[in-house]
């Protein structure tokens, strides 16, 4: 079936970031990869580029063009070569919609031109050490001062994506106690400046995959953050999270999707060039039954994001929907993966072969934005149950 949810301009775009991931990123992943994260110095070829600014505003320099396919159509490119660009997509997937929904006039003229440039790199950090998925039971707190003119930040975060690279941390704090009736109360967005004195960055975490991702675990010790860097209304930053959600967990959905369509490519690829008992492991049937089935399922997620993708560039994308795409998307790229790596045999599980990178990256699609059970819960409520 002809594939109708991107046009001319977008295909484009994709041939563009195709050539530039081809020069820039395939001939260095490999040192990345090794040194565990991108060098901070290529997010300002990725800023050149115009990566960072194609959702921005015009006036305050950005291309102005409201729709996430352009921010797809990277995560495509980037599962097709199987590298990654580290922690850049949360700067620009995840923090910029807070930052254009939220922010005052001032603080978008402070902070969108550095956002383009590169120059101040976002991250977002929520969880917290022991909470996990229980964001309303966060213990990091940012106390107004006597005078009024800054909060006092207190607390610890972890699995902070770009908390390495970070030069602006939407930290979400508790600036007030939870209600009796409401646990979600109380919390606060701070864009707080990673120079500040007090704030300190732990460990860079050793993770089981995405190893180019600057992944770390964040501290602060009476951070003053001045009150010009509140984002949005004080004590409504829970409510803030949840309308953000659906556009993080169609980007996971739509990573997964583009991961298992990358496999079946390897595989088939492999397959038709690796030799046994003479004969390709391609032309044997069980190679062929086994890449059809993986074919089906990556065709039925591609039909789910599309549609997702659709509805979230029409503002029409809802909570369950977008958990209902995760969901389905990570599961199916769990067990193409699964099985494209087995068809690689003893080759699938040496980190120099894409798939065994993919299926290590892979893994985690079903616990952050939310666990599949949660996914499951919000998709069981929304049905009424």
């Amino acid at each position: 079936m002809r594939r109708t949810v991107f046009n001319e301009d977008h295909e484009a775009f994709r041939q563009v970031l195709r050539d530039f991931i081809e020069a820039e990123v395939v001939p260095n992943y490999q040192a990345w990869y090794d040194a565990g994260i991108v060098p901070r110095d290529f997010y300002y070829k990725l800023a050149e580029l115009g990566v960072f600014g194609i959702e921005v505003p015009e006036e305050y320099g950005g291309a102005g063009l409201t729709s996430f396919k352009y921010s797809a159509i990277e995560t495509e490119e980037l599962a097709r070569a199987a590298v990654s660009f580290g922690g850049s997509a949360v700067h620009v997937a995840l923090c910029l919609p807070y930052l254009l929904k939220l922010g005052t006039e001032d603080q978008k003229k402070r902070w969108m031109p550095k956002f383009i440039s590169g120059e101040m790199l976002f991250a977002i950090a929520m969880t917290e050490p022991g909470t996990g998925s229980d964001l309303a039971g966060m213990r990091t707190t940012a106390k107004l001062s006597e005078d009024g003119t800054h909060y006092v930040l207190n607390g610890a975060k972890t699995f902070i994506t770009g908390g390495v690279h970070a030069d602006r941390m939407i930290v979400c704090a508790r600036t007030a106690p939870a209600k009796e009736d409401d646990r979600r109360f109380g919390i606060s967005l701070l864009v707080v400046d990673t120079k500040l004195e007090g704030y300190a960055v732990g460990r860079k975490l050793d993770k089981i995959g995405l190893k180019v991702s600057d992944t770390a675990e964040l501290s602060f010790h009476d951070v003053k953050v001045p009150v010009e860097d509140l984002l949005g209304e004080e004590n409504k930053g829970f409510s803030y999270l949840g309308q953000n959600l659906p556009q993080e967990r169609l980007s996971i959905a739509f990573g997964a999707y583009a991961q298992a369509a990358a496999a079946v490519e390897f595989a088939k690829k492999y397959t038709q060039e690796r030799l046994i008992f003479g004969k390709t492991v391609a032309s044997f049937q069980n190679t062929k039954f086994e890449l059809a089935a993986c074919k089906a399922e990556v065709d039925a997620a591609q039909a789910v994001v599309d549609r997702a993708l659709e509805a979230h560039d029409r503002g029409e994308l809802t909570a369950a929907e977008a958990a209902s795409a995760k969901l389905f998307c990570t599961e199916v790229a769990s067990r193409v993966i699964d099985r494209c790596l087995q068809l690689h045999g003893g080759y699938g599980f040496i980190n120099e072969y894409p798939i065994a990178k993919l299926y290590a990256d892979n893994r985690v699609n079903r616990i952050y934005g939310g666990t599949s059970e949660v996914m499951k819960t919000i998709i069981a409520k929304d049905m009424g149950l």
